[in-house]
């Protein structure tokens, strides 16, 4: 990202000036985000390792963001889902490179149960619930026919209006902040960078150096 041409004029970021948690101040972004007219503002790098300790990454969307924490959904069968089952250390990225403005988290895991996870899957298109249930996600399959060949299968199985079953092996996750990092791009690249780190009696915020 090349921000070099930052204009002059545009405002630091300041610690007095930010929410007094983190959540306030990314729902703040978050508003900006969409107010501008960002492709895909929802969309997040998320960051596991799995068991035999290697990185992985991929972009997931968030569906819900408050106090708690932040949610995503997936098939738990996934890669993504077997790395959280081994360690549920997680990063999240929101690179909103357009406002020259990234979020980054870091944090743990927490597998939402059934009956939290089912109200998101019930507000989904039909073919999105379908799609749940025909990705067997990260697995290699022979060809686009066979994916497009089990969808059709399920849409036989439980035509329309016929409700369809959340699976088993799908849910949420929420990601409890431990450390969310605000940073905002300046002038030959000294940008700011304001981190919120959990203590025992609240929030603190520091600034990193860029």
């Amino acid at each position: 990202m090349d921000t070099t041409e930052r204009a002059p004029d545009s405002r630091s970021l300041s610690p007095e000036e930010m929410a007094g948690d983190p959540m306030t101040q990314f729902a703040r972004w978050m508003s900006d985000a969409e107010a501008a007219g960002l492709a895909e503002p929802t969309a997040m790098v998320l960051a596991t390792t799995s068991a035999d300790g290697r990185p992985r990454a991929r972009t997931v969307l968030l569906k819900a963001h408050d106090q708690t924490g932040f949610t995503f959904y997936s098939n738990r069968t996934s890669r993504k889902g077997q790395d959280i089952a081994a360690d549920p250390r997680v990063c999240a990225v929101f690179p909103w490179y357009p406002m020259q403005r990234q979020v980054t988290v870091e944090g743990s895991v927490i597998t939402m149960s059934r009956e939290a996870s089912e109200p998101y899957y019930r507000s989904r298109p039909r073919g999105s619930q379908l799609g749940a249930w025909a990705s067997r996600q990260s697995r290699v399959i022979g060809s686009r026919d066979e994916l497009d060949g089990r969808a059709a299968e399920l849409e036989r199985r439980w035509p329309a209006p016929e409700t369809i079953p959340m699976p088993d092996f799908w849910g949420g996750y929420l990601i409890v902040p431990e450390t969310v990092e605000f940073w905002q791009a300046g002038r030959y690249r000294l940008h700011d960078r304001l981190r919120y780190r959990c203590r025992d009696d609240g929030w603190t915020v520091e600034r990193l150096s860029p």
